[in-house]
């Protein structure tokens, strides 16, 4: 008889992927690096390598700016992951990262002209993560920092950004910070109010809770509260960890403390980026024409149906299949675009500010309840991404051209 340790384990189940139209579209991979010269006769290769190359890397060491003229790096970005938190998947590792990091670069390229390697590190260590990505900063123009874990990822991006002198962004962070701040921008002007006029709660206190919640303040929000899973983020909290603990200085000045769906009586605004279920009584507790950004993917923390049946006069969602996404993609291209047009050192509050401004007015004369914030697919959007982050960098001081 064979004993239970001899028992071979049952397989696991595996997905009907001849069926799935994803595993079609991913075979292979989703990118390819492309010839921009041609190297068809020996004259060609004379000039694109040996001898030809090495005039080139001559006056790049005699002249190091020339890296932007002669090479890939002026239009060029890092799309870096250690795989920990890959979208609501969580700590999946390097590997199973990489269809998303290849969707990125992908993405780059389709909606801002930008190159865009994925790279997918197999390191979390934090010394040894930032190491790494400064070590192979000098082939790029821009780091784009992606699905790492909070709170790493704060301390990631500011060290990695105080080491190069080149825009480092954690999209996670701040794209869906700038889309969010657009559309709250709109969805205000058409409830005929003032950003300062809006009492907002964050539900969610990660990398995206955080970020977003920082720059609706930058943008003139009249106050925010901010919820984790155990509550209000407060200053008489002894459980927050330095993140959580620096955002209760800034901000919940109406003092609330209690549970999310306490703090949501008679407010204005609900962010959702944390998951789990909203209830209709919650939302229907809220001022009149209230605005609810239920983020979570594949289902919104409140169904877009249940929130206008509540009372909301605005609704967002992460999805597609729903009025008014907030998608990531309306932000990163246009604002490496316009960062890398003219070699920024960094991405700073104020060109994310004008990032936010400039995607809000693409909208314009559209505005409506199901039109806050435009199409990912408005050939509009990333050109004037681009030229507001340009012409905000110039005006900071951060820009080379």
């Amino acid at each position: 008889m064979t004993s239970p340790v001899d028992t071979p384990a049952a397989a696991p189940a595996r997905p009907a992927r001849e069926d799935d139209p994803a595993f079609a579209l991913h075979r292979g991979g989703k990118i390819e690096v492309v010839s921009r010269v041609p190297v068809d006769t020996r004259e060609d290769l004379a000039l694109a390598y040996t001898p030809g190359v090495a005039r080139i890397c001559t006056a790049i060491a005699e002249e190091p700016d020339l890296v932007y003229d002669y090479t890939w790096k002026s239009h060029t970005v890092a799309v870096v992951t250690d795989g920990t938190a890959v979208l609501g998947l969580g700590d999946i590792g390097a590997e199973a990262a990489l269809p998303v990091m290849e969707g990125k670069a992908l993405l780059f390229k389709q909606f801002g002209g930008i190159d865009a390697v994925p790279v997918c590190l197999d390191v979390t260590d934090l010394d040894e993560l930032v190491e790494t990505i400064v070590r192979l900063a000098p082939a790029f123009g821009g780091i784009n920092l992606e699905d790492i874990s909070a709170p790493r990822c704060f301390e990631v991006e500011r060290r990695v950004q105080e080491r190069l002198d080149i825009p480092v962004f954690h999209d996670d962070q701040h794209g869906t910070a700038i889309v969010v701040t657009a559309a709250l921008h709109n969805a205000a002007r058409l409830t005929g109010r003032r950003m300062s006029d809006l009492r907002v709660v964050t539900s969610g206190a990660g990398a995206a809770g955080i970020a977003v919640s920082r720059m609706l303040l930058e943008g003139g929000v009249g106050d925010l509260a901010m919820a984790d899973s155990k509550g209000i983020v407060h200053r008489g909290r002894t459980d927050l960890n330095d993140a959580k603990r620096r955002f209760a200085e800034e901000s919940n000045r109406a003092g609330l403390t209690g549970s999310f769906v306490d703090a949501l009586a008679g407010a204005d605004v609900l962010i959702g980026l944390s998951g789990g279920t909203i209830p209709r009584e919650a939302v229907e507790a809220m001022a009149p024409d209230s605005v609810v950004f239920a983020m979570a993917n594949p289902d919104p923390e409140v169904h877009p149906d249940v929130a206008h049946a509540a009372g909301a006069r605005v609704v967002a969602t992460g999805r597609s299949d729903f009025p008014n996404q907030i998608n990531n993609v309306l932000a990163f291209p246009g604002v490496f675009a316009g960062a890398m047009r003219v070699r920024a050192r960094r991405v700073t509050e104020g060109m994310k500010l004008a990032a936010a401004d400039a995607l809000a007015a693409v909208v314009g004369d559209d505005l409506s309840e199901a039109c806050v914030i435009p199409s990912p697919f408005d050939p509009r959007v990333a050109p004037a991404v681009a030229d507001a982050v340009a012409r905000a960098a110039r005006a900071e001081g951060v820009a080379r051209l």
